[in-house]
C-alpha cells in the first residue's frame, strides 16, 4: 500500500512517518506550505507550524528514514479556504476555528482526496491524536485516542466521512511521552522539538493585532446588556463570547463579553449569569455516523471544553437546535460543536447561534 505522510516537521508527523514505514508500507513524506518564508519569521526564530524551518526538519526527518519527500506550495489555497474565512467570520462578530476547517478543506480530507486523484496514493497519514477504527455497524468512524490530553478528535469534527477511507491516524494508541522516546531511539533529531501552539498564520499575534494589520481600527461602543454605554473599543475582531479581561472599560463587579453586534459595530457586556444558556442552532451536521443512530449523545463547543449531555436535536428550517441537558457557559457563534457517544466522532458543525 501506498501512503503519504504528511510531515509538518514536528515529532509527531516524523513518529508517523517511521511507524508505517517500519510496518511495511511504501511511505512517501509531503509537506504543506502555506506561507513565504518571510511571513515565517517570528522575532528571528521559527515558533510556528510550516515555517521554513519546519520544512527543512520534515526534509531531514525523510532522509533519515530513507523515504522521498515532496513539498507543496499550496498558498493560495490556504489563504482562500482558511485565512480569508477567518478574517470574515471576525468582520461578522463571530469567532471562528481555522484549524478544524483546514482539515476539511486543505490539509487533511481535501489533500487525501488530491493525492488519491492526482498520484494515486492508497492513503494520507497525519500525526492527530486520534483513532480511524472500522465498526461493523457504522462503517469508519473516528475514536478518542489513548492520550486523552491530546486528544484532537474534535478538530476532526468537519472532515466528510467519505474521507475517512482514505485516512491513517497511527498515534492513537500511543502517549505524546510514547511518541518522543520512539524518536530517540531511532535517533529523530526532532525528538525533543517543542510543539506549536499557536495558529500558524498568526505568526505570535493576537486575533485582533492580526486582523487590525488587515482592516485596521474600526471604532465602535461597549454597552452593558442594559443599553449604557461603557467605553468604545477598536474593533469588535478584538472580542470573543465568555471574555473578561482586555475589555478596556471598568465596572463595579466583572462583567464578560455577552454577544457581539457587527450590524452596529457594539460589544455587549454583563454579568455571568447573561453567559448561559440550553439550546444553540447549528445550520448543517456533518455526519460520520447517521443521526437515527445516535445514542448517549454528549457535545464539545471548545477545544479545551467538557463534553455536555445532549437531551434533543431538533430539525427546523433554519437547522439544528441542539438542546442541553443543563446550562452551557459561552456558547459562540463560529465555534465548532463537536458530537461524541462515549469515544466515538457521530460528527460537528458549526454554531450559528446561542437560544
Amino acid at each position: 500500500m501506498k501512503v503519504a505522510v504528511g510531515m509538518s516537521g514536528g515529532v509527531d508527523s516524523s513518529v508517523t512517518a517511521l511507524l508505517l514505514k517500519e510496518a511495511g508500507y511504501e511511505v512517501i513524506g509531503v509537506t504543506l506550505r502555506f506561507h513565504t518564508v518571510e511571513a515565517c519569521e517570528v522575532n528571528g526564530t521559527h515558533n510556528v507550524c510550516c515555517s521554513p524551518k519546519d520544512v527543512q526538519d520534515a526534509s531531514r526527518v525523510a532522509k533519515r528514514l530513507g523515504i522521498p519527500h515532496l513539498v507543496f506550495s499550496w498558498e493560495e489555497i490556504f489563504k482562500s479556504k482558511v485565512i480569508d474565512y477567518f478574517v470574515e467570520e471576525y468582520l461578522r462578530g463571530r469567532t471562528p476555528n481555522p484549524c478544524a476547517v483546514c482539515n476539511r478543506d486543505v490539509k487533511t480530507g481535501f489533500f487525501a482526496r488530491y493525492l488519491k486523484n492526482v498520484a494515486d496514493i492508497d492513503k494520507l497519514a497525519t500525526g492527530h491524536y486520534a483513532k480511524i477504527e472500522r465498526d461493523e455497524k457504522l462503517g469508519n468512524v473516528i475514536r478518542r485516542p489513548k492520550d486523552r490530553k491530546r486528544d484532537q478528535t474534535y478538530f476532526l469534527s468537519l472532515v466528510r466521512k467519505e474521507d475517512l477511507e482514505l485516512l491513517l491516524f497511527p498515534l492513537g494508541d500511543f502517549t505524546k511521552e510514547e511518541v518522543r522516546k520512539i524518536a530517540e531511539k531511532y535517533g529523530l533529531e526532532v525528538a525533543k522539538k517543542r510543539d506549536s501552539q499557536e495558529v500558524c498564520f498568526l505568526m505570535g499575534r493576537s486575533p485582533g493585532e492580526y486582523l487590525e494589520e488587515i482592516v485596521g481600527k474600526r471604532e465602535g461602543f461597549i454597552k452593558h446588556v442594559s443599553g449604557k454605554i461603557l467605553g468604545k473599543h477598536e474593533g469588535i475582531y478584538r472580542f470573543t463570547i465568555g471574555q473578561r479581561r482586555g475589555l478596556g472599560i471598568s465596572y463595579g463587579r466583572p462583567l464578560y463579553v455577552i454577544d457581539i453586534q457587527p450590524e452596529t459595530n457594539t460589544v455587549i457586556v454583563g454579568e455571568e449569569k447573561y453567559l448561559y444558556n440550553d439550546k444553540l442552532l447549528v445550520k448543517d451536521i456533518n455526519l460520520h455516523v447517521p443521526m437515527e443512530k445516535w445514542e448517549e449523545v454528549s457535545a464539545q463547543i471548545r477545544y479545551r471544553h467538557n463534553p455536555v449531555p445532549v437531551k434533543e436535536i431538533t430539525k427546523t428550517d433554519k437547522g439544528y437546535v441542539v438542546k442541553f441537558k443543563e446550562d452551557v457557559r459561552g456558547i459562540t457563534p463560529g465555534q465548532v460543536i463537536a458530537f461524541y457517544s462515549g469515544d466515538t466522532l457521530l460528527g460537528g458543525g458549526i454554531i450559528e447561534e446561542a437560544l
